[in-house]
């Protein structure tokens, strides 16, 4: 398990992490969502042990991580910029990689090169950005370690590239339990692959859920009723968190599973009713309106 108890972090006067506690079991995958400057990168950096917090405790498996070789073998982290030697192939960072990570699969590293067909000979410096990140987590899965943390890791991808990559990850997880954390700016990224989603905002973690959970207990309804004073029965009977009204159909967003939301608009025979899914955008734009804050702005 990862935890995270009260981590503060400030460079000068910016408050970049600011009193964030959290947990992450193992075997899930996790996403930190927020906009540039929210503190993704540095919570995770923190998490991975390259920056020390200010205040605060990162562990890893009860461990320590700063500073802790035994914790840093537990996890290989995935960096939004891309870093290798100087005049390196792949084939050298393989070996390097391999004497530091006693599990690395120097046979598997060999198939994802050919499947993504990637040079093993070829110099790092002329590969493009989106072959570069593709060599990292193909690196980060040979590893074969039990945590793997990406910040913006299909950021630069194709389309294509990214579902490969994403499905790579997937079978990790689904054949040795591997726990994965990822730091994205952009929802849409996340809702595909995540367990669980974690919204920074100013250093803060703004909502933190369980993604099954939060699809499961909350609904947008849109409808349209003979009688205005049925509308507002219904308004009585859920527990709304937005309404919005253009012409005579409504959209309303509600918490409550779905054979809950439908028996109250059964019992009240409106002319029409349709109850729909949220996306995960539309879940945290009504879950933080709900707090207080306008997250459409924040969020891609």
């Amino acid at each position: 398990m990862i935890e995270a108890v009260n981590i503060s972090k400030s460079f000068d006067n910016i408050k970049a992490v600011d009193q964030v506690s959290i947990k992450i079991q193992e075997g899930n995958v996790f996403g930190f969502v927020g906009t540039n400057g929210a503190g993704k990168s540095t919570l995770l950096r923190i998490l991975s042990g390259i920056i020390r917090p200010d205040s605060g405790e990162a562990r890893i498996d009860g461990m320590e991580i700063f500073e802790n070789v035994n914790a840093k073998e537990l996890f290989f982290y995935i960096s939004d910029d891309q870093y290798f030697f100087n005049n390196a192939t792949p084939k050298e960072m393989k070996k390097f990689y391999g004497s530091f990570y006693s599990k690395f699969d120097n046979e598997r590293f060999d198939i994802l090169m050919e499947k993504f067909e990637l040079a093993q000979n070829r110099k790092i410096s002329t590969f493009s950005k989106g072959m570069k990140k593709q060599l990292s987590v193909i690196i980060g899965i040979c590893a074969n370690t039990k945590y793997l943390f990406c910040d913006e890791t299909f950021d630069g991808l194709d389309p294509v590239i990214r579902q490969a990559v994403k499905s790579i990850i997937a079978k990790e997880i689904a054949d040795r339990k591997m726990t994965t954390v990822i730091a994205s700016h952009n929802l849409r990224e996340l809702e595909d692959i995540c367990d669980h989603v974690g919204l920074l905002h100013k250093g803060g973690i703004l909502v933190s859920k369980d993604l099954y959970d939060m699809k499961l207990n909350i609904h947008k309804v849109q409808c349209v009723f003979q009688d205005e004073d049925d509308i507002n029965k219904v308004f009585d009977k859920l527990d709304i968190i937005k309404q919005e009204k253009r012409g005579s159909l409504y959209t309303i967003t509600s918490r409550g599973n779905r054979d809950e939301i439908s028996r109250v608009f059964d019992g009240l025979s409106p002319v029409f009713y349709e109850v729909l899914p949220l996306s995960l955008e539309e879940i945290f734009i009504s879950e933080t309106e709900v707090v207080g804050y306008d997250i459409k702005k924040l969020i891609s």
